[in-house]
């Protein structure tokens, strides 16, 4: 992440709490409950955040994850495209072999 990305997040983060306080202003609330009120929905929407990313580690769906994979099989199709047709042959009979 780049450095404008932190800063960009963060002040989004802080106008995104002022919209909701100014929201709930807005609304009616009282200044103290208004308060409350959006430090209860950024803490709830902390914690889904933070629940979506134990998801996505526990499920493996996480970008070096998918990263290493797309490395790993670009490798495996640059080894296969190198290989001489004897060798491609030899490699089929072996994995005709482990099948059987």
């Amino acid at each position: 992440m780049r450095r404008i990305d932190a800063i960009s997040i963060g002040l989004g983060v802080f106008l995104a709490g002022g919209l909701i306080y100014g929201g709930l202003r807005y609304a009616g609330i009282e200044p103290q409950s208004a308060g409350v009120w959006s430090q209860v929905i950024f803490a709830a929407g902390l914690l889904g955040w933070v629940a979506s990313y134990f998801l996505r580690v526990v499920t493996g769906n996480m970008t070096y994850n998918q990263q290493r994979e797309d490395y790993e099989n670009a490798v495996l199709e640059k080894r296969l495209q190198e290989m001489t047709p004897e060798e491609l042959e030899a490699l089929q009979a072996s994995i005709d072999d482990e099948t059987d």
